[in-house]
């Protein structure tokens, strides 16, 4: 997206908490635009702040789902291994009401006097013997695995409160991405009712380098998996944003990145955040074909450096995937996956 203007970094709670009391602030200045001296520009100023939160609250919210998939998964896990061990339960169970049963029938009489009237004593004291033993283990065994199933059902519904919690946060992260949506769509209108001249302005604005960026030429990617990365952002080249989208048919900036190098058989964590620290940092310098640019002190926006200084990203909403100059705002990483 096109600011210019470096926001405090801010963790997953504040980014997402704070994104309706900024935005409402923000839209009054969309909605209620002062009759000053330059209105263009403070409609410009409030269009990047709306776009800039609105990657914020999209980001934020695809770390709450990927949370929630992950919970999704060990209840999961958790549920099969209380399933297995209710199994090995019911089996030990079966397996100590037919010996208690044969011990009920067979034991009618005083040991002594089974003894007594044993055809082979020797045989019966050894079988006693084996009896015991065998009783106290599987008697061991069932202890041990109620107090197993015990914990197992505690872990579950732990994790199920969790997973609970996280939707909630999930649900709580789409409301919010829907009041960003509705600011946007007014920051829109409004851009669209300025001048030609004006949006035509905002749009070089939007898309401005810094021309002190040497030694950008990277011609060809760092490896195979990077080239393979490249080839598919480019295929990716005019689909548009959509919120929350990893591919194929639209992508956020982290989901372009993810579809991306995915084509690539490279797995990569579903937020810039995460992206971010998904290989080796390099300097902005020595930047090569593939290499994942992470943007603002948050890195809360991510595009995939092609070379020439140029590099590829889902932009914001409205405007497809497409190629902008790699200082088009603040770098703060580069990361070689």
């Amino acid at each position: 997206m096109g600011s210019h203007r470096r926001l405090a970094p801010s963790g997953f709670d504040r980014g997402t908490g704070a994104a309706v009391g900024f935005l409402s602030v923000a839209a009054a200045a969309v909605v209620a635009v002062p009759a000053a001296a330059t209105p263009y520009d403070d409609t410009r100023a409030s269009v990047d702040r709306l776009y800039e939160q609105a990657e914020k609250a999209t980001e934020a919210y695809n770390a709450a789902d990927e949370r929630a998939d992950e919970l999704r998964d060990e209840v999961g896990i958790a549920r099969d291994r209380i399933a297995r061990g209710q199994q090995r339960v019911n089996t030990l169970r079966d397996s100590l009401g037919s010996l208690a049963g044969a011990q009920y029938r067979e034991g009618g009489i005083d040991p002594s006097l089974a003894l007594l009237f044993s055809d082979d004593p020797d045989d019966y004291l050894d079988h006693a013997s084996r009896l015991d033993r065998f009783t106290a283990h599987q008697a061991g065994e069932l202890r041990e695995l109620r107090h197993a199933m015990r914990e197992l059902a505690q872990d579950r519904e732990e994790t199920a409160g969790k997973l609970r919690d996280l939707e909630r946060s999930r649900k709580a992260v789409a409301a919010h991405k829907k009041t960003v949506e509705q600011k946007l769509a007014s920051a829109r209108r409004l851009l669209n009712s300025l001048p030609e001249s004006e949006r035509d302005a905002w749009g070089r604005a939007s898309r401005s380098g810094r021309g002190d960026l040497p030694g950008l030429d990277g011609a060809t990617a760092a490896s195979g998996r990077g080239s393979a990365a490249v080839a598919a952002a480019r295929s990716a080249l005019g689909k548009p944003y959509v919120w929350g989208a990893n591919g194929p048919s639209g992508f956020d900036c982290s989901g372009l990145m993810q579809w991306s190098y995915a084509q690539a058989g490279v797995s990569l964590p579903r937020t810039s955040q995460g992206q971010r620290y998904a290989g080796r940092q390099v300097p902005l310098s020595e930047a090569r074909p593939g290499d994942l640019v992470v943007y603002r002190g948050d890195a809360s926006h991510v595009g995939m450096y092609m070379g020439d200084g140029q590099v590829i990203h889902a932009p914001y909403p409205g405007a497809p995937v497409r190629y902008d100059p790699v200082g088009m705002m603040p770098v703060s990483s580069v990361t070689r996956v």
